[in-house]
């Protein structure tokens, strides 16, 4: 454990120095106060001033990164290890343990170093005075603003393991519906790179090495492997100027996903599509709800669950229409009549929130509208998968056709000559 310096006053006011070991600098201070100490310097024993200071600085902004750091650090928790963690501190807090004495046995089970500093860092903010939703505030990309939400609410309820359990849940289910959705996309997915490198290959190298064999002939080539020849031709004096235009057009979209206007016609387009439309539409709905029903089950009033909620959807034009559903319900319209106007969420969400609001079971009901929006999407998208396979394939055979007979057609026109 860190050892650091300090200097403060007693409660007669005289000066008090010495050294102490803490998590952090602010546990340190935390330390000093239940001392009844005002410090006035903490500074690492064995650390640079600077560097500690810029921790420091970090931590009071709310944990704020630059863009680089997010892009060349992955995340302490994936979303697996997340829900897991959450279960585990739910059951120790449950168990009795005071949430201190609960972090540290989790501590001892932190499976790298990383997650044994977050956790650490945690602790030392609660051994301070922090609220166990403020410590996990101080760690934006760690633990979202859902997170921090429920776990507040759960704390002013007195009821803390009851709500991570249901966190834990909640994070459970997201994390099978991802899981389901990415393996229903991997395997189009492979196909589509396996196909673009076959055919890349074949028309830069296997077409010119054989066609390049009946070019000196007074023979015409046929019609298809002209074609062919061009486009190989095509695609080697072209690939610099494809990559260019590919980290152009990479380029182009982050700086115009910056642009609120733009964002939105894009999302707009996106749930216009013909079949992947829907499929984003349910799937956005699902998590909408499931979140929803999560914050209002852990007793977050309706306004600040509706706001929460909406921060988390991804589609900006469903973003819209939850922001404005928000709008109505502080004017003192019902929840089931504002998601409605918007016209752009399933019909399902709005007609279980009328439900729910009529029963006086809103969070149960929203929470049957998330499992079955949820399965909706599951269905959907392995029949997206189902069809895209042989469509794939047959794409990718007739391709490989057209260009092996590019190869071939020479060759046969020549037997037929000898003969």
């Amino acid at each position: 454990m860190p050892a650091f310096n300090f200097e403060a006053l007693d409660a007669d006011g005289h000066a008090r120095h010495g050294t102490l070991q803490a998590d952090t600098a602010r546990a340190a201070r935390g330390q000093l106060r239940q001392q009844g100490l005002v410090p006035l310097a903490v500074m690492p024993l064995d650390a640079d001033v600077s560097a500690q200071s810029a921790v420091d600085g970090e931590r009071a902004q709310g944990g704020a990164r630059s863009w680089a750091q997010d892009w060349l650090t992955s995340r302490v928790f994936n979303a697996a290890r997340l829900a897991v963690w959450t279960r585990q501190l739910a059951s120790l807090v449950q168990a009795g343990l005071t949430l201190e004495r609960s972090l540290a046995a989790l501590i001892e089970d932190a499976e790298n170093q990383r997650e044994r500093n977050l956790m650490h860092s945690l602790r030392a903010e609660v051994s301070a005075g922090s609220s166990f939703a403020q410590a996990l505030a101080q760690h934006p990309r760690e633990f979202n603003a859902v997170m921090c939400s429920v776990v507040a609410a759960g704390e002013q309820s007195g009821a803390l393991g009851g709500v991570l359990l249901r966190l834990a849940d909640e994070l459970d289910e997201r994390e099978a519906l991802a899981s389901k959705l990415l393996g229903a996309a991997l395997y189009p997915a492979i196909v589509s790179v396996v196909a673009i490198v076959i055919v890349g290959f074949l028309l830069t190298w296997v077409v010119p090495q054989v066609a390049g064999v009946f070019a000196g002939g007074k023979r015409a080539l046929p019609t298809l492997t002209v074609v062919m020849l061009n486009i190989s031709a095509w695609l080697k004096a072209a690939w610099p100027y494809l990559l260019v235009a590919i980290f152009l057009i990479a380029v182009s979209a982050r700086f115009l996903g910056a642009n609120a206007a733009f964002v939105l016609r894009r999302d707009t387009a996106w749930l216009r599509a013909p079949l992947l439309g829907r499929l984003v539409r349910t799937y956005h709905a699902a998590r909408f709800a499931r979140t929803l029903a999560l914050l209002a089950a852990s007793g977050v009033p309706i306004l600040k669950s509706l706001q929460t909620a909406a921060d988390t959807v991804g589609n900006a034009a469903l973003k819209s229409d939850a922001q404005d559903a928000l709008l109505m319900v502080r004017e003192g319209a019902p929840l089931g009549a504002a998601l409605a106007r918007g016209k752009r969420f399933p019909a399902l969400l709005p007609l279980f929130a009328r439900l729910g609001e009529q029963t006086g079971d809103l969070p149960e009901m929203l929470e049957r509208c998330a499992n079955q929006l949820s399965t909706d999407v599951q269905r959907r998208a392995l029949r997206l998968a189902t069809l895209a396979e042989p469509l794939l394939i047959v794409l990718m055979g007739a391709l490989v056709m057209l260009i092996v007979l590019a190869v071939m057609l020479p060759i046969i026109e020549l037997n037929q000559v000898v003969r």
